[in-house]
């Protein structure tokens, strides 16, 4: 997950409110599309890399792959289901229960259920890819509403989990953040492989951490054609993004839909102050300089930084959302907010990935005409070759 506690030694932090929240459930508000949705988990080695902290020679990507299918009598999936995924992360073959820090933090919800039936068949057809880069050191069902609500509408959505390049958990550093955007590239590179699978067209969508990876995949790898990011990492280590040398915002040419929790912190606005070495978190804006291609920004009022992932979410209670609650945004409007999120994401992703152009008038419109609740979001459009700041290297 992003580290703000590095973020408020340098900006103002985000806001949290001391009122109770006003539930303690998480609810995933929106409704399938047209097609049942299936899981497969795929237990695979990227065998051009070592994992020293693996039980093989080399690196484990367990791959979840959610899919357009065929109607099933079987039982969903349940949270459970996914949190027993991670027994088995590193060591495929001697899972580890004693092992999984999720078993504990999930367990009062254990038996709700999620809507991919695992294995189910598979609809006929190819459908455009996703690939979802899960934030820091996270595993890959970690917005398995959000994977499973794509599949529903059309899409094979494969995600692994944020692994450091030796180590489970993730580096906070090019190292780390290198070795997730090879991880995605890799997905890409299997996508090909199913018979289900459009890899013309490719879209990753991200939280957190992983938005900064996903920005490093997209630059070196041009089979990566549009980016969805909730409150992405790239926004917040511009640093960062700066020492990797060959990553260029101002030269990336696929458009990017950006979500960004409510917070004070006003990054653009510093970005007319930097004058500097770069440093991981000190650096040119991004998003300031994503010019050479579509960029829609969103500013969700009502949701903070962790309420952007489904699953955090189902784990927290009342007392845990407070915690990160803003201003007196409930849990009700947290649910409100996360469902926007998914249906703008679809959006996004018919647009450029299916050319829809229905969709593409959905994503200019004032957000009201949407049916979007008043004090949700608010969304700014900059068309591709709108002048700007030429930003410093």
């Amino acid at each position: 997950m992003l580290k703000f506690q590095v973020l408020v030694s340098l900006f103002v932090a985000l806001s949290a409110a001391s009122a109770p929240a006003q539930s303690p459930a998480f609810r995933f508000l929106q409704k399938p599309g047209d097609y049942p949705v299936g899981l497969k988990v795929i237990e695979q080695y990227d065998r051009t890399r070592s994992f020293p902290a693996g039980s093989e020679a080399y690196r484990p990507l367990q791959t979840l792959i959610w899919y357009p299918a065929v109607k099933s009598m079987n039982k969903p999936m349940t949270v459970g289901n996914y949190v027993s995924l991670a027994d088995e992360e590193i060591h495929f073959n001697a899972p580890d229960e004693k092992q999984n820090k999720w078993r504990p933090r999930f367990r009062a919800v254990f038996d709700i259920p999620l809507w991919a039936v695992r294995n189910a068949a598979p609809a006929e057809g190819r459908y455009p890819v996703v690939i979802y880069a899960p934030s820091d050191s996270a595993t890959a069902w970690e917005n398995a509403d959000l994977c499973e609500y794509l599949a529903s509408h059309g899409y094979v959505v494969l995600a692994s989990p944020s692994m450091g390049a030796s180590t489970r958990d993730m580096t906070d550093d090019t190292e780390g953040i290198n070795a997730e955007a090879r991880d995605i590239s890799f997905l890409v590179t299997y996508a090909s492989e199913l018979p289900q699978a459009d890899v013309s067209e490719v879209a990753v969508v991200s939280w957190s951490w992983g938005g900064i990876s996903s920005l490093f995949a997209a630059a070196r790898d041009p089979r990566i054609h549009a980016l969805a990011e909730l409150d992405g990492s790239m926004r917040y280590f511009p640093g960062l993004v700066q020492k990797a040398g060959d990553v260029h915002p101002n030269e990336m040419k696929i458009p990017l839909l950006f979500f960004a929790a409510n917070s004070s912190m006003l990054m653009e606005a510093l970005d007319s102050y930097y004058d500097g070495p770069p440093s991981d978190i000190v650096g040119p804006s991004v998003l300031n300089a994503w010019r050479q291609a579509d960029l829609f920004s969103v500013k969700m009022l009502g949701m903070s930084h962790p309420e952007f992932c489904s699953m955090c979410q189902r784990r927290k209670t009342a007392e845990d959302y407070a915690e990160d609650e803003v201003a007196d945004y409930g849990r009700d409007d947290t649910n409100t907010g996360y469902a926007w999120v998914a249906r703008y994401t679809l959006e996004f992703l018919d647009g450029y990935l299916k050319n829809d152009a229905s969709a593409k008038a959905f994503l200019v419109r004032n957000p009201a005409e949407n049916g979007v609740p008043r004090h949700t979001m608010g969304i700014t459009f900059r068309a591709a070759g709108t002048p700007g700041k030429e930003p410093t290297r």
